[in-house]
């Protein structure tokens, strides 16, 4: 799943953004420090600096911590950091789900175009953002592309949470991007896969019908053992509470992971594709 903003569907950025930015400039004119002095010192440039400043672009994790170290804010940068990164750079339908993604004590995804949203390298991901129609600003790319690069992190900040993913293998296969750029997402999926609380799954080109030909789709367990879905479309997404409708996807889920090649065999697969780039 994606579920970043796609141009003409503006976020709730514009005040979140504003009000992060207004507090980062009090906090480094406090310091006494220009934005042309601020910036090596927290490793990004003055540019990007100054387009935080102004409530242009979503500030990467790493920016949020260098910042607050610089300029000793008593966490108040840190704090006001936690009302955007979750839905800066996020579409408004998408952001009830991106809330739930760092509760999920278990969550599967189904996805059947693309390498999924939550396993995507940073230039994998740019490259699809530069290619998206209607065409991006790049102020827009970098907010989509720190978004969603900030969800990926609940898969190394959760060991403790269960993830598994069954991918379509055209969806592998189809060079989106350059040849270095996918080989570097097949050793992304790899590497991830490694990890004992990640399940990766190919479903094979071999195998005709399946029980995933209905569309892309997620399905996660919160802490409380409450188990939501979510389905996505073109500009549309959908959050499914329905207990009967979850059941279902649930069904179907199941079914493709019996379907798909075996953990082991999908990794087989995998440096076939990439062996073959």
């Amino acid at each position: 799943m994606t579920g970043e903003v796609p141009k003409g569907s503006e976020p709730e950025t514009s005040e979140s953004l504003k009000a992060f930015g207004e507090v980062v400039k009090a906090f480094r004119k406090r310091a006494g420090l220009t934005q042309e002095q601020f910036a090596p010192m927290v490793g990004y440039s003055v540019p990007m600096v100054a387009s935080i400043e102004q409530g242009r672009r979503l500030p990467s994790k790493e920016f949020v911590d260098r910042t607050e170290e610089v300029l000793d804010s008593f966490d108040v940068i840190r704090a006001a950091a936690k009302h955007l990164t979750r839905k800066a750079g996020l579409a408004k339908w998408f952001e009830a789900w991106a809330e739930l993604e760092p509760l999920a004590v278990t969550l599967y995804t189904f996805e059947p175009r693309l390498a999924p949203g939550l396993l995507q390298t940073t230039a994998y991901a740019r490259t699809l953002f530069e290619k998206q129609l209607p065409a991006m600003s790049d102020d827009r790319i970098e907010s989509n592309l720190v978004a969603r690069m900030e969800r990926t992190h609940i898969l190394t900040e959760h060991p403790e949470s269960l993830f598994s993913f069954v991918i379509e293998e055209h969806a592998l296969r189809r060079q989106v991007a350059t040849p270095e750029v996918v080989r570097e997402q097949i050793d992304n999926i790899i590497e991830l896969g490694e990890r004992r609380n990640i399940d990766i799954q190919i479903m094979p080109r071999s195998r005709g019908h399946h029980a995933g030909l209905d569309g892309p789709l997620c399905l996660l367990e919160t802490g409380e053992n409450t188990w939501y879905a979510y389905s996505e479309g073109q500009g549309t997404g959908q959050l499914i509470s329905d207990p009967k409708v979850v059941s279902v996807l649930h069904q179907r889920y199941a079914r493709m992971r019996t379907q798909a090649l075996s953990v082991e065999a999908t990794v087989g697969l995998l440096r076939e594709i990439r062996g073959a780039l």
